[in-house]
Order: C-alpha cells, then structure tokens, then sequence
C-alpha cells in the first residue's frame, strides 16, 4: 500500500472516467500528486469543524421522516433514506447547496446520480460494458443524460460560486453572505482558492474534484450507517450501551444539537462504528496498477498487472482477529487492541498516501446522524430476521435486499413481537 509503484488505481476504475474524469480518486502520478497536497488543507480539523451543523440539520431532518415508521411495529429498509440523507449532507458540503433529497427523493438530480453510479459501477463487472460496444447501448444514452444533469448543476454552482467570490467580499477578502457576515466555506469554496504551480484550478479540474468527494462521500456512508444501525439492532446490549454515551456526553434532551465537542467524546459510538467498518468495510476491495515490475514476499508482479486487497476478507481472517464473526466494539478501546500490530490488517479506508482524505469527515457524519437517530429512536432486528444481510458487493458494499428493521421512540411502549 506504501509502494510508490503501486500508486496508480487499477482498470476497473478507469469506467467512471466519464463521471469523475481527473478527479482524485482517479488521477495518477504527478497531476494526483499535485491535487492530493493541494486539496489535503481542506479537511484539517478546523475545517471539519464547520461542517457539523450540516451534519446534524440534515439528521434531524431525517429523524423527522422516519417519525411515520415509528411504534407501529412496521418494518421497512432503512436503506434508502440514510442514502437520502447522506446525498444532502454531501451536496451542501461539498457545493453549498441543497438538492432536498430526503422531502424530493425522485427529483432529476437524485434520479441521475443514482443513474450515473448504477450503470458506471456496473461497467467493471461487465465484460461487453468495458468494450467500445457500450457506446452503443442503450446503457450510455443513460448515463450521458444523467451526466448531463449532474456536470450541468456542478458546472453551474461553480460559475454562480465564483462569481460571489469575486463581488461579495470584505476587507480581508473573505466571503460574505447575503446579510454581509462571514460565510462557511463549502469544499468548492475552497477549490476556487486552490492553486497548484501557481495557477488557479480551471473551472472543469474543480468539477472533477466536487463530483469524486460527491461520488465517494454518499455511497460509502450510507452502507457504513446502516450496517452499523443493523450490528446495533441485532447486539441491544451494545446498542444501550452506545445510547447510554450518547445521553452522558449530550444530555437528555434529543433536540440538543451536535457539537464537535460531542463528537470527540463519542468514544465507544466511535469503537462501534470501527468494527461494523471491519465487517462490512465500505470499500470491499481495492485495486492498484502496478507502474513497474516489483518483488513482494519473494513474488515478481509484472508492470500493468492490477493487484486487488480484499479488505473485506482481512477483517474476518482469525489470523488478524480473534472471533472474527462476532460484534465487539472493545476490540477498539484505547486503540490499541487492533492497531497495537501491523496497522495494515484494518484498512476500511485503504492505507498509504492513497488512503481516503475525507476519513475524517466521514466518521464525524457517522457519529453524527447515528447519535442522532439514536437519541429518538430504538432500532429493532424485526423476527426472523438473518444473522447476515446477504451481501452485494459492488464499489460499495450493500445489503442486496436492504436492511430491513423496526423503530420505536425512545419513550414509547416496546412492540409488538
């Protein structure tokens, strides 16, 4: 993973090169070199500071949904709105905008990323998709329309965005709202002000760099959410236990909003998380191209070879984990259970200088809309329901039927079994 041979991202994602184009996922060498040292200033933790009320007005919106689920002993897939809300939270991170997926989820723009990353992921599992052949599918006219509508909003808020930058400023030169204070950046505002050799990034490399933190920061956290919400349904002790931290470090007052702070001292939300990631790692596999033949272990890998690491497959291994199948957060306590050896046997967000630069930003998401939602509602593993979700593991990893479960308020009487 640290190899600077093994750098550059293997084939199978070169079919969402139509979506992402350069962006960081898919860029090599020296041009991802270059934007990974220029974009890293923007998730330094003082920057992540100012994207917890995003997180937590997008959770409570989500709580306000699912309040139709709740104490009616009905069980639905909590799936497709965690999906939801992760589109929202990630569109108002990264653009300043609101696509109000949660209230308008068959809204053009929903439908077409939920288009674009359908048929761009199916592409690496699809031998005549990877040919020239697709281009004449009825396959590509849909991802071309859904491209359309998706490079068309960014391009616009891009053009908007630059535009008040450079008319809405004060004496330091820093963006205004509308009422003349001092306004959040968004990630995009923070691409404008990027430059790399002295040049300013063009309007086209800044959609690529907003469409890959969109790309990567809905999917991913939504299977990590809502894996982590089935683990906590089916283990209830550990579920009381993470509602019990949540209460101590928040008070018990569900509408109290998140604090970084909180968030710091969401310890074991935290160790709950990590080992839901071990088990369902959102990512499950990762590929890497190799530049030039190297030695590893004794073995020659020829250059061009692609290598993939199955990360899902290492964090079930008992060489690496003693009762690899069961749920024990603990594993985690003091981090140093886990990462007291080779940190490399626990890599839910890759490992070396391709790791995931928005990790921070994710698990402050996860604990945030986890508190949340737990802080309302107890999540129940409805009757007869299956140790393991039968997996479908694309790019991302998800539940091939959903994941189906129960709420209730927290006050409420228990349900019906």
């Amino acid at each position: 993973m640290t190899n600077k041979h093994l750098t550059d991202k293997s084939g199978e994602y070169d079919y969402l090169s139509n979506w992402l184009g350069d962006g960081l996922l898919l860029s090599k060498r020296q041009k991802w070199h270059a934007r990974r040292k220029a974009i890293t200033p923007a998730f330094h933790f003082k920057i992540l500071e100012q994207f917890v009320d995003v997180f937590d007005r997008n959770a409570t919106e989500l709580v306000d949904v699912l309040v139709k689920h709740a104490d009616s002993g009905e069980t639905f897939d909590m799936f497709p709105y965690v999906l939801l809300y992760a589109l929202d939270v990630i569109c108002e991170s990264a653009m300043g905008t609101s696509v109000n997926a949660l209230r308008n989820s068959d809204s053009e723009y929903v439908r077409a990323v939920k288009q674009a990353a359908s048929v761009s992921i199916k592409r690496m599992f699809d031998i005549i998709r990877r040919t020239p052949l697709f281009y004449l599918t009825p396959s590509y006219q849909k991802l071309r329309k859904a491209l359309k509508v998706l490079h068309g909003y960014t391009d616009n808020v891009i053009v908007s965005r630059r535009n008040q930058l450079m008319s809405k400023t004060d004496v330091d030169g820093e963006a205004l709202d509308e009422f003349g204070t001092k306004k959040k950046d968004a990630f995009l505002d923070m691409l404008l002000r990027t430059n790399i050799n002295g040049k300013p990034l063009t309007n086209l490399e800044i959609r690529e760099e907003v469409d890959t933190f969109m790309f990567e920061g809905h999917d991913t956290t939504t299977s990590a959410v809502v894996f982590t919400l089935f683990n906590l349904a089916k283990n209830p002790e550990v579920q009381q236990k993470v509602y019990d931290e949540i209460v101590s470090v928040m008070g018990k007052d569900p509408q109290e909003p998140i604090q970084l702070s909180h968030l710091h001292d969401l310890t074991y939300t935290e160790m709950a998380i990590k080992e839901t990631l071990r088990l369902y790692p959102s990512v499950p596999l990762i590929g890497r191209r190799c530049i030039e033949e190297i030695t590893i272990d004794g073995k020659t890998i020829p250059a061009g070879a692609n290598i993939i690491v199955g990360i899902y497959f290492m964090g079930r291994d008992p060489k690496y984990f003693v009762n690899p199948s069961q749920f024990i957060p603990e594993r985690f306590e003091g981090e140093v259970s886990v990462e007291k050896f080779n940190p490399y046997k626990y890599i839910p967000f890759s490992a070396g200088p391709r790791n995931c630069i928005g990790q921070k930003f994710a698990l402050n998401e996860m604990k945030s809309v986890i508190s949340k939602l737990l802080r309302h509602y107890e999540f129940i593993l409805p009757p007869g329901s299956a140790d393991e979700p039968l997996l479908a593991s694309e790019l991302i990893l998800k539940p091939h039927h959903g994941v189906p479960l129960q709420i209730r308020h927290r006050s409420a009487p228990a349900l019906l079994k």
